[in-house]
């Protein structure tokens, strides 16, 4: 039996761990095996970028707080070396650098299970949600959509203006 010094720790970390999953848009459990110290470097450093937690976790104190915020379903896959990944912005990070990271490194490094707003994901949705570009490149895309007509149209009105003889200034040269 834990002396209470012990206990009071343990209880405090599964209080901060309950916090941490509270707060998470999504997340990432990943199995980690033989990684070196520079692909791990090099992990944390990119998820540090993006806004991401990252840190190796025990399963038992994971577990506490996975049932105290309603996600028994990640019980499972808590054994053996976990490692979590917490994105309290852009959800879709953790899940696309953990992606990205387990393609590269192969069997030593897999993702277990992921979540997002509080509900456990399958394997397949989180693969899926890796796949899709970061907010500013989706942001980026829907400007680009909606900057095209206006484009084209100024493209086409200038060509008329050319073909019928007329001098297209341009914002420099109207403003000499």
């Amino acid at each position: 039996m834990p002396n209470a010094k012990v206990l009071s720790e343990k209880q405090a970390i599964v209080a901060a761990l309950t916090d941490t999953l509270k707060e998470a848009t999504a997340g990432v459990l990943v199995d980690y095996k033989g990684i070196t110290v520079a692909e791990d470097t090099a992990l944390r450093h990119e998820l540090r970028e993006n806004g991401v937690e990252y840190s190796v976790v025990k399963n038992t104190l994971v577990r506490f707080a996975a049932n105290n915020v309603g996600m028994s379903e990640l019980d499972e896959v808590l054994n053996g070396t976990t490692s979590m990944a917490i994105s309290k912005g852009d959800p879709i990070a953790p899940m696309r650098i953990i992606n990205k990271y387990a393609k590269q490194m192969g069997d030593r490094f897999n993702i277990k299970a992921g979540f997002m707003d509080g509900k456990v994901l399958p394997l397949d949705d989180v693969f899926a949600l890796a796949e899709l570009p970061s907010k500013e490149a989706l942001l980026g895309q829907v400007l680009g959509t909606m900057l095209a007509p206006i484009t084209s149209l100024a493209i086409v009105i200038k060509a008329i203006a050319e073909k019928q003889g007329g001098v297209v200034e341009t914002a420099e040269a109207a403003a000499e």
